[in-house]
Parts: C-alpha cells; sequence; structure tokens
C-alpha cells in the first residue's frame, strides 16, 4: 500500500515522467530494492498503477448505497469519476495522464480499453434495468431511451467534464460539473425521481 501511495501521490502532484523506482522508494521511504522487488521496469509500475486508479474507483462505485431514484443513483456513480473533491482530482489527474499515455503504450492502450469498454457495459445495464419510463411527449425534445447509445453519450460527457475540470478547473468548478451532470441526467431520465 506505501508502494501504491507513493507512486500514485508522484503521478498526480508531477507527472507520469517523474515515477521512477528511485522516485518512489523515496517517497514510500523503502529502498530501490524493495522497489524493484515488486516491479522490474517503470511501465510494470505504471501498468500497477493504472489499474490502482480504476480499481479505487470502482470500489467506491461498488461501495455506494443505492439513492432514493435511478437519476439519483446514477448520478451519485457517475459523480466518483468527476474530479468533485481533492481525492477524486488526484484520481482524475492520473487517469487522464495514464489515458494520454495509452496512445503510445500498447500496455496501457489495453487497459484503457478495457477500463471503457467495462464502463459503457454496467451504464449499458444499468440504463436496461430502469423500470420503464413513459413515453416523452411528442417534440418534448426528450428522446426515447436507448441505454447503448445513451451509455456511450453519458461516458463521454463524463469524460469531457473531467478533462476540463482537470485541465481547466476555473472554467469548469467542481459545483458547475456536478450541476452539467445532473442537468444531463434529468433530460436522459424526465421524470425518473
Amino acid at each position: 500500500m506505501e508502494l501504491t501511495d507513493a507512486l500514485l501521490r508522484i503521478a498526480a502532484d508531477r507527472g507520469l515522467d517523474r515515477v521512477s523506482v528511485r522516485e518512489v522508494a523515496s517517497a514510500a521511504g523503502v529502498s530501490i530494492g524493495a522497489v524493484q522487488y515488486y516491479f522490474s521496469t517503470k511501465d510494470e509500475m505504471l501498468a500497477f498503477a493504472f489499474r490502482q486508479v480504476v480499481d479505487r474507483t470502482r470500489a467506491r462505485v461498488s461501495a455506494l448505497k443505492p439513492a432514493a431514484g435511478p437519476r439519483q443513483t446514477l448520478a451519485a456513480t457517475l459523480r466518483q469519476l468527476l474530479p468533485l473533491d481533492a481525492r477524486r482530482l488526484a484520481e482524475c489527474r492520473v487517469y487522464l495522464a495514464f489515458a494520454a499515455r495509452a496512445t503510445t503504450s500498447p500496455t496501457l492502450a489495453a487497459i484503457q480499453n478495457a477500463t471503457l469498454t467495462t464502463i459503457h457495459e454496467e451504464l449499458r445495464q444499468t440504463l436496461a434495468s430502469l423500470p420503464s419510463l413513459p413515453s416523452p411527449p411528442s417534440g418534448s425534445g426528450h428522446p426515447v431511451l436507448h441505454p447503448a447509445r445513451d451509455a456511450r453519450l453519458l461516458l463521454a460527457l463524463v469524460d469531457g467534464l473531467m478533462f476540463d475540470a482537470v485541465t481547466a478547473p476555473t472554467a469548469l468548478p467542481p459545483a458547475t460539473a456536478a450541476k452539467t451532470l445532473d442537468l444531463y441526467l434529468e433530460r436522459l431520465l424526465p421524470g425518473s425521481d
């Protein structure tokens, strides 16, 4: 746990380029040999750290209690993917750094692909399992729910909000990111709560 926390702290505070066996050992207060016992290469460390960020977020989502209604439950789940507090901001910074590095690393690309595929499928299943919502009135501007398409749109929205909130926090503060998500969910699932 010390190594993992040190590795993620370095990645969040100083970027992936600063992650090294020496830096992780120093931050964790252990010997270089102790780090090398677990990771023989920097790539192994990075892949492990990427999986840890994903696993920690998934654990937090799994621990959520169902909210009052489907829209509120979905909102609470998706908020775990947004940088709405210091812990999630650090995780989102690391996640975005890994996602960017995945464009040139086949190992990280495989983790990113598996992560996005899993999130999309879980969102699709969640949307498909919602109780039947009344059909929107003609001309209301509310489309009929389509789980696969709407899961993709939700994931794109959350990814975009995460990116903007991390890279331009004054342009998209946490409260605005959360409100934007809520507004979209109100349009997607009108009257579901």
